[in-house]
């Protein structure tokens, strides 16, 4: 190469980089973020039941020429290495930026952090998986480089540090190492200096919840970073805790789509005090950041727990005015929200057509625009547009009446079974010993507000059929109900939503609980210490059954377990379950019921 060939490659290859690493390359994050002229969206293009399947570069066009006609300008994504559709998306983008010059579509763009040993028997949650983070972050320090002028924000994990994510959950410190890292790049002039981080996660996890996910870690993480990416689920609620989702009584001689509207109202209400949570939770520790809701969605189709013999919750109308109302605040408050999602995808739940996970997007995989793009249908707006091969048209042919056919009512405030026990002492921080003289989880008496010798959990109560092998709900009389399975086995449990609760001082103690029954099933009850990830869970339990030791019948039985029956070789200091069944024989699909529960210490 001649000098003069030298000198035009040194200098371009000069100018490319310092664009691309410190010059602004149209609006930034801080002009687009709340931002009402550039609405957001979680996008996931996938048409197959695989994610190794990535949509190519001319279907991302396609959805991108469709979300733009909708005024849509802002992407948020969740993996960068793992998989090709964050690559092949940037492509389009730039594509299109290449063949218009007014187009605009910008991305936040989100890595994929787990912990060590994920989805095995050996997951470690203090630590990351280091391989696949490093990759992650790595891709997306590439991706923001090469593509300054799309590429926003870089989101940090997404759910990474929520406690039920059991199989790859991380502490916030994980997050945190990886968004200094990206900071300090930031400052040192390694990435474009306009680029805001952040970490996409759910309401409890940035502290707005259960006081088990407070620390100092969690603070540090929420000063490092630029905004905080909230994520709520009403929708998943309507079954997990579905105390804002019933009909009242004053409301049950109302017409449907009256009820709907304001269980709908009440749902958009549920979001905000998840935010207001986190917000009160982030100023008491005197930090001033955004808050953008990362995600939030409402799914139309469900085959169980949200559907006809569920909470009834999924179906296009619901979906609509979900919608509308979430646009409506956020952009009031001036907020971005990256609505869930613009189109359906079917490889999250695979092995079930009809599960809810595939059933989140706004627009269908026949390109049907659902009922709450109807209206964008008819002015015109996706005339001209395809996805795969089909004109965008209106769901159920644009037959309102046929619609309607398919929404149900939400069930009876007092018809609804309660899935999550929210009576909680917010004050005991994790791994502190429960000193009360007597630990409630749920009793028709006893108030810990007004009697200091009792105590709730430090965290809510999540009542778990282990893989719908069984039913378990509670009544609005605090009367637990169990269905027994009727497979190969089955269990339950009343488990901790945050970190184990440290019974220590219950050594010599009582498990009381009141029980009867028409089933026969035999069955071991008790707690449960460690955890199944961890590799340390244990089963604590003595047998119940018509002719076992602690019997069942169809009247009331009142029972005072002593802890050292119980005990299996449990560590105390780390109960996760405070109460678990799991059938033994004569499996028969009948109830029992149990109330009035909570240890003693004598």
């Amino acid at each position: 190469m001649d000098f003069h060939k030298y000198l035009l490659a040194f200098l371009g290859a000069f100018l490319f980089t310092t664009c691309s690493t410190n010059q602004p390359t149209g609006p930034q994050a801080v002009d687009i973020l709340g931002n009402q002229d550039y609405l957001a969206f979680s996008y996931g293009g996938y048409r197959e039941v695989s994610r190794d399947q990535a949509p190519t570069v001319e279907e991302l066009k396609d959805d991108m020429r469709i979300l733009a006609a909708m005024g849509v300008k802002l992407l948020r994504t969740y993996n960068t290495q793992q998989f090709a559709h964050a690559a092949n998306l940037l492509k389009a983008i730039r594509s299109l930026k290449e063949e218009e010059m007014d187009f605009e579509m910008y991305v936040m763009l989100g890595t994929w952090i787990e912990a060590e040993g994920s989805w095995t028997d050996q997951v470690n949650h203090d630590v990351g998986n280091e391989l696949n983070n490093k990759a992650e972050i790595e891709a997306a320090v590439a991706m923001v480089n090469e593509y300054p002028d799309i590429v926003k924000v870089i989101a940090v994990g997404n759910e990474a540090m929520v406690k039920w994510a059991a199989g790859y959950f991380v502490q916030p410190a994980v997050i945190l190492k990886w968004v200094n890292h990206l900071q300090a790049l930031k400052d040192g002039g390694e990435i474009p200096a306009e680029t805001w981080i952040t970490s996409s996660d759910n309401y409890e996890s940035w502290g707005g919840g259960a006081n088990t996910y407070h620390s100092d870690e969690l603070v540090a993480l929420m000063s490092a970073v630029d905004f905080i990416s909230l994520h709520t689920y009403p929708f998943h609620d309507s079954h997990y805790n579905p105390a804002f989702w019933g009909v009242p009584d004053a409301e049950k001689n109302l017409n449907q789509e009256t009820q709907i509207e304001k269980a709908m109202a009440r749902a958009a209400e549920y979001a905000k005090s998840q935010y207001e949570g986190t917000k009160a939770y982030m100023v008491r520790n005197g930090i001033d950041k955004p808050i953008h809701i990362g995600e939030t969605g409402w799914a139309t189709i469900a085959a169980s727990s949200y559907g006809a013999t569920g909470s009834k919750a999924a179906d296009e109308l619901k979906e609509k005015l979900y919608y509308e109302y979430m646009r409506k605040w956020t952009n009031e408050a001036g907020m971005s929200c990256f609505y869930f999602e613009a189109f359906d995808e079917q490889w999250k739940d695979k092995g079930n057509p009809l599960g809810s996970e595939n059933h989140f997007g706004l627009i269908n995989l026949k390109g049907e625009a659902k009922y709450a793009l109807w209206d964008m249908v008819d002015a015109g707006i996706f005339e001209g547009l395809t996805r795969n091969g089909n004109s965008i048209t209106k769901s159920f042919g644009g037959d309102a009446a046929r619609m309607m056919e398919t929404v149900l009512t939400p069930p009876l405030s007092r018809e609804l079974g309660i899935l999550e026990i929210n009576t909680v002492n917010i004050n005991r921080g994790v791994g502190v010993s429960v000193t009360e003289a007597n630990y409630v989880i749920v009793h028709n008496e006893m108030d810990p507000t007004t009697d200091a010798t009792l105590t709730y959990p430090n965290s809510k109560v999540k009542l778990n059929s282990w893989e719908g092998t069984c039913g378990i709900e509670m009544d609005r009389e605090g009367v637990i109900h169990l269905t027994t399975g009727t497979g190969e086995w089955w269990g339950a449990a009343l488990e901790l939503m945050g970190a184990g609760e440290n019974l220590a001082e219950y050594t010599n103690g009582f498990l009381n609980l009141d029980i009867k029954g028409t089933s026969k099933a035999r069955l071991k009850v008790g707690f449960q210490t460690g955890t199944f990830a961890g590799g340390d869970q244990v089963n604590n339990g003595v047998i119940f059954g018509q002719s076992a030791p602690y019997k069942v019948t169809e009247r009331w039985l009142s029972y005072r377990i002593p802890m050292s029956d119980l005990n299996q070789g449990a560590k105390l200091e780390d109960v996760t379950s405070v109460l678990f069944f799991l059938g033994e024989s004569n499996f028969d699909g009948k109830d029992i019921a149990l109330r009035n529960v909570y240890y003693s210490k004598n």
